[in-house]
């Protein structure tokens, strides 16, 4: 039964208030919506769920795991710790653990969970719960071997911001302060959002060296990390394909040549019938390694603009989508293809009914720039 069904139902509960009644519908729906993304926690009897915007604002377990893999050492502490996802596991590479969180609700929750017996908590590695502002708690913190902070990116009137120095708390005015608490060989680890400049970021905080983790899962871009220390390498991942990350520095895409081909356009078609097209992850997009993937791949880029990349060979092992590029008679016997555009006058809608063309089939339409030309490719997802 959802919790929607079970809203339903107060009358079969008569004897519980309502306040005890919110509080079991919000433990029926947290489960619900996070039993795929925090299977640990699923799984473990008695675990307390927070209000529905935590737990879908949370990491889910695999980036948080992913976050752990990065960083080991003695003390740790979460100056944003909130539902506690990402302290409960990179608790797991330290001994000790400060858990910081100003809403008391979500320390009261965090108290009792991370109370709770776990095989994943080594004996004698504990968490504990300080229920303040990140400010307030570095005033009496000591020296930390990793300090993670998760700014929250609304303002106070609930609004979206884009600018890492509107984030609460403020990192960049903050800085001074965290590097006063780190070990010798401490770090700053930072989870932005996707949404956030990540150039203007990075240079906001230009007194640290950082290295870069775009985090997609399923090609889509979950979250941005900075972690201090490093010598300003990028990692472009995508968690289902772990094995096809990339690596690079802003300064070898920046002396990258273009490597934009040079595509005879017939009939406003490109001759390149039978060839492939790709389209990096969005891992690497958001990284912005436009040009490097081309010279490491051996691929010509369509147009300057154009995230789209051609090849007369099929590359096995490439990070991102690939297609061939087929007549249209052979693609469309049915009058169904899947739309995308990219960098091109029209949206996927407007070129579908464009084209007459109803939503399905196996086939793909991509609309886009070479070089400065809307052009249209009619192919096959390899």
């Amino acid at each position: 039964m959802s919790v929607h069904e079970l809203a339903l139902q107060r009358n079969k509960y008569k004897h519980l208030s309502d306040e005890e009644w919110r509080w079991f519908l919000q433990q029926v729906e947290g489960r619900e919506r996070t039993a795929d993304k925090l299977p640990t926690f699923a799984a473990m009897d008695d675990w307390w769920y927070p209000v529905r915007l935590s737990c879908e604002q949370c990491s889910s377990e695999l980036t948080a795991n992913y976050k752990a893999s990065l960083v080991s050492g003695d003390k740790l502490v979460d100056l944003t710790a909130g539902y506690g996802v990402d302290t409960y596991f990179l608790s797991q590479q330290f001994q000790h653990t400060d858990y910081v969180e100003q809403n008391a609700e979500l320390c009261r929750i965090a108290e009792h969970n991370f109370s709770l017996p776990t095989p994943s908590l080594p004996k004698g590695r504990g968490i504990y719960i300080h229920h303040s502002t990140a400010e307030e708690f570095l005033q009496m913190a000591g020296l930390y071997d990793l300090i993670f902070a998760d700014p929250a990116r609304r303002d106070s009137h609930g609004g979206k911001v884009f600018r890492l120095e509107d984030c609460t708390p403020n990192i960049v005015e903050l800085l001074p302060s965290l590097l006063s608490h780190l070990t010798p060989k401490g770090r700053i680890m930072l989870k932005l959002s996707p949404m956030l400049d990540l150039t203007q970021a990075v240079t906001s905080l230009s007194q640290v060296c950082w290295d870069i983790f775009v985090v997609a899962v399923k090609n889509e871009v979950k979250e941005v990390l900075l972690l201090s220390g490093g010598s300003g390498k990028i990692t472009a991942i995508d968690l289902s394909e772990p094995e096809k990350a990339f690596f690079f520095t802003r300064e070898e895409e920046q002396e990258c040549p273009a490597g934009i081909g040079d595509w005879l356009l017939v009939n406003g078609d490109a001759a390149l019938n039978g060839e492939f097209l790709y389209e990096p992850n969005a891992a690497i997009l958001k990284g912005g390694a436009y040009k490097l993937v081309a010279e490491r791949f051996g691929l010509q880029k369509l147009d300057p603009n154009t995230h789209l990349y051609a090849s007369d060979t099929l590359i096995d092992n490439f990070p991102g989508r690939v297609w061939q590029i087929k007549e249209p008679t052979q693609t469309l016997p049915e009058g169904k293809a899947n739309i995308l555009t990219r960098n091109y006058p029209l949206t996927p809608e407007q070129l579908k009914k464009k084209l007459h063309l109803r939503d399905g089939g196996t086939a793909f339409v991509i609309g886009c720039r070479v070089n400065g030309k809307p052009t249209l490719f009619y192919t096959e997802r390899v």
